[in-house]
């Protein structure tokens, strides 16, 4: 039994929402050494590395789905990315959302409402690998990544680059699926389990 001072989610259906394509958004890296070799650099320069990411959600047969950004055949990830030095995570997060999922006309702007954090993430070393804690002998971590749920409005217009697919994945499909999602994504559900879901079919 959820809370009753549990955060509330309004989902809405898949279907109330449009989606268009535009200009393709490359990747930096061309592989996870490019990637890995790329933070350490950008360490040296500014430091730990901090990101936000977005859980967006959104329903079908009255079960929540997850818009998830795939690149190529199998890889997922979350919409977001890194912030600049000193910026804000809510202004970051809705300037990575504009510019993975917003149409470029300045009418077609979804109004993102940044909610509550739902996990921290930290990056040890210069590895893939992530915990949702900082190992106690740690003391300069690598990157430190916040999940926020991003309330989304009853109908919105997103744009998705034309390489990328915009996956909704349900959380069923999601959960412990460590090997197709990551750690990070897998554990999405039980993250969102303290959560109050209003299910609204327009």
């Amino acid at each position: 039994m959820v809370s009753p001072t549990s955060p509330v989610v309004n989902i809405y259906p898949l279907s109330s929402y449009t989606f268009g394509m535009k200009e393709p958004k490359m990747e930096k890296d061309t592989s996870v050494a490019d990637r890995l070799a790329r933070m350490k650099v950008n360490y040296m320069k500014e430091g730990m590395r901090t990101s936000v990411e977005a859980i967006l959600l959104v329903q079908e047969h009255n079960h929540p789905h997850i818009l998830l950004l795939q690149i190529g055949n199998t890889f997922c990830k979350l919409p977001g990315g890194r912030l600049k030095p000193g910026e804000n995570e809510i202004e970051g997060l809705k300037r990575k959302l504009s510019s993975k999922l917003a149409a470029n006309s300045l009418a077609h702007q979804p109004n993102w409402q940044i909610g509550e954090c739902a996990a921290v993430w930290w990056r040890p070393n210069f590895e893939t690998v992530m915990y949702p804690y900082c190992p106690p002998h740690i003391t300069k971590p690598k990157e430190c990544k916040k999940l926020f749920v991003v309330h989304l409005s009853e109908r919105e217009y997103f744009a998705v680059p034309k390489n990328l697919k915009l996956l909704a994945v349900p959380l069923f499909e999601l959960y412990d699926n460590v090997q197709r999602y990551g750690p990070v994504i897998s554990t999405i559900p039980q993250q969102l389990s303290r959560f109050q879901f209003k299910m609204v079919n327009s």
